[in-house]
């Protein structure tokens, strides 16, 4: 494959065991690709601790939908960071409680900082900030 560069590790034996079983595990065809997974998750990493670098992932939270004034405030939230909220999926698991997806995408730092402020607003339940790449970076 033309730009691909061969190199060499070396590790510990009962790392490289380690490795080797995450490999089978999930269905990885070759070391060299399971290398450069957690290559790529890494450099993800470090690209969301860059406050700037732009960035993409998911906020996710569960809340109960009566609780007084909240779905309000989640709808408030969202319409004031409406150029980083890509889409929103609404699910209602039960008569009471819901889910929410939102895709979003901007600034490490703004991307944090609306996920904080959603999760944290009183009634929800719980929450949680999934990162990702925009992939430009990564090839």
């Amino acid at each position: 494959m033309p730009g691909l560069i061969r190199f060499g590790i070396s590790m510990e034996r009962k790392l490289l065991e380690r490795l080797d079983q995450e490999i089978v595990k999930h269905g990885y065809p070759n070391r060299s690709e399971a290398i450069r997974d957690l290559i790529r998750n890494q450099l993800v990493e470090l690209d969301w601790s860059q406050d700037e670098e732009e960035v993409t992932g998911t906020i996710t939270i569960i809340y109960n939908h009566h609780f007084r004034g909240l779905s309000d405030l989640l709808l408030q939230l969202q319409h004031d960071h409406h150029t980083m909220i890509i889409s929103v999926m609404h699910v209602h698991l039960e008569h009471d409680h819901c889910l929410e997806v939102m895709v979003i995408k901007g600034p490490a730092s703004e991307a944090k900082g609306l996920a904080g402020q959603l999760i944290g607003v009183k009634g929800v339940k719980h929450g949680k900030l999934t990162i990702t790449s925009t992939g430009k970076r990564l090839n």
